[in-house]
């Protein structure tokens, strides 16, 4: 794409191993972007910079270890220059009561999906400062509307809206630019994982019908792009997401209300059970988490 300003930009992606991520690194380098892929799924990272047709870096790193992800942006320093742009996407999710929930892994959502982007923004502030750069924290329809059954991705996603408007307070007078990209379903293994499990696929088939829908990741990819383009303070995928915005207020009433006609009976059909981490993406950092701590592979 000619004349984009991502032009010979250098951009950082986490979490580029697969998904909307992978679908993002893409579309950017498209534009004319370097893409540095940051994540711990290391061949995926590098499969996904040897598809793209600008210079493109992966540097494996967990987004949770914050001087790993200090020695990563020295790798991207050295390697291709000071970032101007960074997408804090890494996340992953799990379902399931949170009276019944593994509190370890409960957590482990909350440090990946909050500390990981908090430690991300913190390690690349200094090239966005010098670049009078834009960083963009990808949130989800969650950090509006918390939903039964998915109590620490909620959580998270709340979390990570909040601290890049903390973040965007703080840095404006610098020139740095902050946005927030509030996403909805979108095809990833996450999502698919997320459909085998009655509980979570009766929840999002209980969504209002624009609400429910699944949307590729080529989609998603398109609209962040642009986004970052404009160096955007908000982008909704898809835009009607924006509406959600003005009725925030009166959304947890409806969530309550909804939850105490469908939860009996879907607690009646079958015990409701933990789902543990979704997709390729949770179980690959569940196998990253227990190697960084040296457990033996079944945990003990």
């Amino acid at each position: 794409m000619h004349d984009s300003p991502l032009e010979d930009r250098i951009v950082v992606v986490t979490g580029a191993a697969r998904g909307v991520g992978a679908a993002l690194a893409r579309e950017l380098a498209r534009r004319g972007a370097r893409l540095a892929l940051i994540g711990h799924e290391e061949t995926g990272l590098r499969a996904v910079a040897a598809s793209l047709p600008t210079p493109s870096l992966a540097v494996e790193a967990d987004v949770t270890d914050g001087e790993a992800l200090e020695r990563a942006a020295e790798v991207v320093r050295a390697r291709l220059g000071p970032p101007s742009v960074v997408v804090a996407n890494a996340g992953i999710a799990e379902g399931g009561p949170f009276a019944s929930a593994d509190m370890a892994s409960w957590r482990r959502v909350i440090d990946v999906n909050v500390t990981g982007s908090a430690l991300t923004a913190r390690a690349f502030l200094p090239d966005l400062t010098e670049t009078a750069g834009y960083y963009l924290q990808i949130a989800s329809l969650a950090s509006m509307g918390a939903a039964p059954l998915m109590s620490a991705y909620c959580a998270s996603k709340a979390g990570v809206e909040a601290f890049a408007h903390a973040l965007r307070a703080e840095t404006a007078h610098h020139g740095v630019a902050v946005g927030v990209a509030y996403l909805n379903w979108t095809d990833t293994d996450m999502i698919r994982d997320a459909d085998r499990h009655a509980v979570l696929r009766e929840l999002r088939a209980n969504m209002p019908p624009p609400a429910r829908r699944v949307y590729s990741p080529e989609f998603v990819a398109t609209r962040l792009a642009s986004a970052v383009e404009r160096r955007r303070t908000a982008v909704y995928v898809p835009a009607a997401l924006r509406l959600v915005q003005v009725t925030r207020a009166v959304l947890p009433a409806l969530v309550v209300r909804r939850s105490r006609r469908v939860l009996p009976r879907m607690e009646s059909a079958d015990p409701l059970r933990p789902t543990g981490p979704l997709g390729a993406g949770g179980r690959a950092d569940v196998a990253a988490a227990t190697a960084h701590r040296g457990d033996p592979p079944d945990g003990r």
